[in-house]
């Protein structure tokens, strides 16, 4: 496998500007230069936050502990060493128009959170938290928004010494930003995270399989919805924020109240250019079956009633007037599956999610035989 900076350096040359979020550089006007702080910047979202903060003209220093990839950026990034848990000296009598925290994602996020935004409170304008649509206590209601209940110990307890899962963590680690700069903390909720060089496979298994061709398993019935986020929307929609300093919390996902599973893998086979059929398979015969709705076997998909109800109904009629931009998922699909080409074929043969191709067949057998 290669090393994660020759994987950007290759990737990216062969996507050329298909990786790259080009759209909003077309504005009429140019935003004035900030210097941005960005805790994390090597995993997932950093690479693409860095490159489109640069791309605006703004100043970026990164944080982290060096491990990932020393030097990725070149000489363009300031680049300081650390521990979130640890040691922070490198961010001492420092100061930034504004602060980005994608990195406190582990159980461990409030604790970060709580040292990070105390030690910048007065060395930043503006502390942006990446959190997770996780957070949410209650998704029964349509249509979601940002102001419903969130995860806390006393709604949904944890067993003691237990480590804080996923979205107490998140939501906890929000409470504490506000807590150490009330009113100067912007709050971003991504669903799942989506696009090129996203190495959890969780939707590039939708876009590598319908591209393939064939008879392909679909859950449901077509009419539960999908909201997620291109990465690349993502970052533009954080760099919107730090650039008009807006406050607040915001949802990021899209498109606006969701979009039918049948028009999602409708628009994913527009972008991939492929010709399937497909069976669409009762979502209670899947889990009867172990597979499970969001789980590892049918990522993306989730069922559209009880306490998922509102899953993937959002109104983003906030964010979109903040400055969401959510791009065709026709771009996204292929995008990602011309990333996904430029891999190695022992990495495109063990995909992480979705099913194998035994496994459908199985599956799809078991769904047309049915009461005979």
């Amino acid at each position: 496998m290669t090393t994660r900076r020759d994987f950007l350096g290759t990737s990216l040359a062969a996507l050329g500007a298909a990786a790259l979020p080009l759209r909003p550089l077309f504005a009429a006007s140019a935003p004035a230069p900030k210097k941005i702080l960005i805790l994390g910047g090597t995993g997932f979202v950093g690479p693409h936050q860095v490159r489109y903060a640069l791309q605006r003209g703004h100043q970026v220093t990164i944080f982290n502990r060096g491990r990932s990839a020393p030097g990725m950026f070149g000489k363009d990034v300031e680049e300081l060493a650390g521990d979130r848990a640890t040691n922070l000296d490198a961010l001492k009598g420092r100061k930034w128009d504004a602060v980005i925290d994608e990195s406190a994602s582990l159980s461990s996020a409030p604790e970060w959170v709580t040292l990070s935004a105390t030690l910048l409170r007065d060395a930043t304008e503006q502390y942006l938290f990446i959190s997770t649509r996780s957070v949410y206590y209650d998704l029964s209601s349509v249509p979601m928004n940002s102001n419903a209940p969130v995860l806390t110990l006393e709604n949904s307890p944890i067993e003691a010494g237990k480590p804080l899962p996923y979205g107490h963590a998140k939501a906890y680690a929000e409470k504490e930003a506000h807590k150490a700069m009330p009113g100067r903390v912007t709050v971003v909720r991504p669903g799942l995270i989506v696009g090129p060089e996203d190495d959890t496979d969780r939707f590039t298994y939708w876009p590598v399989r319908i591209a393939r061709g064939g008879d392909v398993l679909v859950p449901g019935d077509g009419s539960d919805h999908v909201q997620i986020i291109d990465v690349r929307d993502l970052v533009q929609f954080c760099v919107t924020l730090v650039e008009n300093r807006k406050y607040g919390v915001f949802n990021g996902v899209g498109p606006q109240m969701g979009m039918p599973f049948r028009e999602f893998v409708s628009r994913i086979q527009q972008g991939v250019g492929s010709n399937p059929t497909y069976t669409w398979v009762d979502a209670d015969f899947l889990r009867a079956n172990g597979a499970n709705p969001y789980g590892r076997e049918l990522p993306v998909f989730q069922v559209m009633k009880g306490r998922t109800a509102g899953f993937a109904r959002f109104d983003l009629t906030p964010e979109l007037k903040a400055g969401l931009t959510v791009r065709p998922m026709e771009d996204t699909a292929r995008d990602t599956l011309a990333w996904w080409k430029t891999l190695p074929a022992d990495r495109q043969a063990a995909i992480k999610t979705g099913f194998t191709p035994e496994r459908e067949a199985a599956l799809l057998k078991a769904w047309k035989e049915r009461g005979r």
